[in-house]
């Protein structure tokens, strides 16, 4: 799979290549703020296959945290692009950045559900979980 995308002022644009790793929809606290208030929508894609094809995004990590993430954002209009997480080989790409959206094809799994806001939506069926599922 090849995805093409980029911020909302067009400054930061990026590709994406390879099998995504992980599709969800994430409920934590942290991702209501990126998001405004609902779930963060974002796949794993695999780090050899991502690279940054105009501009570059600012960073930001919080210090106050251990393993904090790293969040890759457009300086020009904020647009959150992209998640680093110490320890994972795979970019933690946000669907709503995606030329096209559609092709994400849906989450297969909702997590950190402990944080969900009673006006979020986890479609019927669909696993769940507290925090993070259970490694493979």
């Amino acid at each position: 799979m090849k995805l093409e995308g980029g911020c909302y002022c067009g400054a930061v644009r990026y590709a994406a290549e390879g099998d995504p790793v992980f599709k969800a929809q994430c409920h934590c606290r942290e991702c209501q703020y990126i998001t405004g208030g609902a779930p963060n929508m974002f796949m794993l894609m695999p780090t050899s296959g991502f690279s940054y094809t105009k501009g570059s995004p600012k960073t930001f990590q919080r210090s106050d945290l251990e393993n904090a993430v790293t969040r890759e954002f457009c300086a020009d209009c904020g647009t959150h692009l992209t998640t680093r997480r110490p320890g994972l080989d795979a970019v933690i790409l946000k669907v709503g950045t995606l030329d096209d959206p559609a092709k994400y094809g849906g989450p297969n799994v909702a997590i950190f559900t402990v944080d969900k806001q009673p006006f979020h939506h986890v479609p019927d069926g669909m696993a769940s979980f507290e925090h993070l599922p259970p490694s493979r």
